[in-house]
């Protein structure tokens, strides 16, 4: 009895010292990246070019506009004039197509790109598509996010090269954007778009002209973000919520064992919000929703945290009503995780590996809080065949959970299911 009163004791401050010392590294890890240097600036090496002689106005009549090279042998050039931004790429070519797409997070799928090529024929076209997914049915063409101005864009040659010149009518001027470019070496049949034959992805800074690619520790931050919060949202946090509904009749182990795997599961899932905070701050992903149910999650399981140091005794008159909070904050944020996990993998263009792994692990869990569920139904059976005066087991429902609480458990499990 002693020992279970000193870990009641010591459990609380525990959790505390562990928060505040993932929030301070996350402090320090910030300020790290924030005080080192940006993007690398490419030098000036554009040619000259002289547009008047192949590009239509208002793009031949454009002065002053700025230069920096981007990859390989692209050139960018961009001026903004108020709300209007006027792009140039400037590209190698011989036959196929050439295409600038605008990402939020860096990823094909999702963007809008701008693509240009010169038939077989010698007819010019620049259409913009739409890029819903990885195959080429899902390219959608005169589809996309650009909000292209009246003034119609251009496609034209010149010598080796291939110029695309558009205009777009933003509301906030661009900063930094993550910017695909692409190439392939076959013209587009009925405007569908051949697999590229390259590509990259880079973030440019249309407020300074500088360029710096999207680096592999990106890459791998995106992945290792993806990666726990599967494990902390989809995978420990279940794992405790399903022990403590199905195995209260081992008190106190199963009271141990739930508040140290939620801990666990908690740390992970505050270490997927963080890495997903500084991919922001390297990516400037636009990902709204994504982002702020994932910080929402994240603020209702603090909640869950906190209300260990408001858990009142079992006589306490108020034990119903933190019974009540705990668990449906704790649904919720559950809920909410398995949400926001599916939103991660449609933004980030996850292949089939990731869907069926996760696919796999919500099976496991929902095959096995359904045996759990039955075997609990078995022995409320079981024990209501018994006679009144006939007490089997002290801790009565508590021991045993009801069905309404199986539905609510069930919930995110079952979203996912239909999704």
């Amino acid at each position: 009895m002693a020992n279970t009163r000193s870990w009641t004791q010591i459990w609380p401050s525990f959790v505390t010292l562990c928060v505040l010392n993932l929030v301070l590294d996350f402090k320090i890890t910030a300020f790290a990246d924030g005080s080192g240097s940006g993007g690398v600036t490419s030098e000036n090496t554009c040619k000259n070019t002289n547009y008047q002689s192949f590009l239509p106005p208002p793009y031949q009549n454009i002065s002053h506009m700025i230069c920096t090279p981007v990859w390989h042998t692209y050139e960018l050039r961009y001026i903004q004039n108020g709300e209007t931004t006027t792009i140039i790429l400037s590209a190698p070519y011989t036959i196929g197509w050439v295409g600038i797409g605008f990402s939020r997070d860096g990823m094909m799928v999702g963007s809008s790109a701008m693509v240009g090529w010169i038939s077989k024929h010698g007819h010019a076209r620049i259409k913009q598509f739409y890029l819903r997914g990885r195959k080429p049915s899902e390219v959608i063409v005169d589809k996309g996010e650009l909000p292209l101005s009246n003034v119609p864009a251009a496609v034209a040659t010149n010598g080796a090269q291939i110029h695309l010149a558009f205009q777009l009518q933003m509301t906030t001027s661009f900063e930094k954007q993550p910017i695909l470019l692409a190439f392939g070496s076959k013209y587009p049949q009925n405007h569908h778009l051949s697999k590229h034959e390259d590509k990259t992805a880079i973030v440019f800074d249309f407020s300074a002209g500088s360029t710096s690619p999207v680096s592999h520790e990106s890459i791998q931050m995106r992945t290792n973000h993806g990666i726990l919060g599967i494990i902390g949202w989809g995978l420990i946090l279940p794992v405790g919520a399903i022990i403590a509904r199905y195995f209260r009749h081992k008190d106190p182990i199963w009271f141990y064992l739930h508040a140290v795997i939620q801990f666990v599961g908690f740390t992970f899932g505050l270490g997927t919000v963080i890495l997903g905070l500084q991919l922001y701050s390297k990516m400037h992903a636009h990902l709204p929703a994504h982002r702020g149910i994932g910080i929402f999650a994240l603020v209702l399981s603090i909640l869950q945290i906190l209300a260990l140091f408001l858990r009142p005794k079992k006589d306490s008159k108020i034990r119903k009503i933190w019974n009540w909070y705990h668990s449906w904050f704790g649904r919720l944020a559950l809920i909410f995780a398995a949400i926001n996990i599916l939103l991660g993998m449609q933004a980030a263009g996850a292949g089939s590996d990731w869907k069926i792994g996760y696919g796999f692990l919500v099976g496991v869990m929902v095959v096995a809080a359904i045996v759990l569920e039955v075997l609990a139904y078995l022995k409320r059976s079981e024990m209501r065949s018994l006679p009144p005066n006939f007490q089997m087991d002290p801790v009565g429902a508590d021991t045993f959970p009801s069905n309404q609480a199986f539905s609510c458990l069930f919930l995110p499990f079952f979203y996912i299911s239909v999704k």
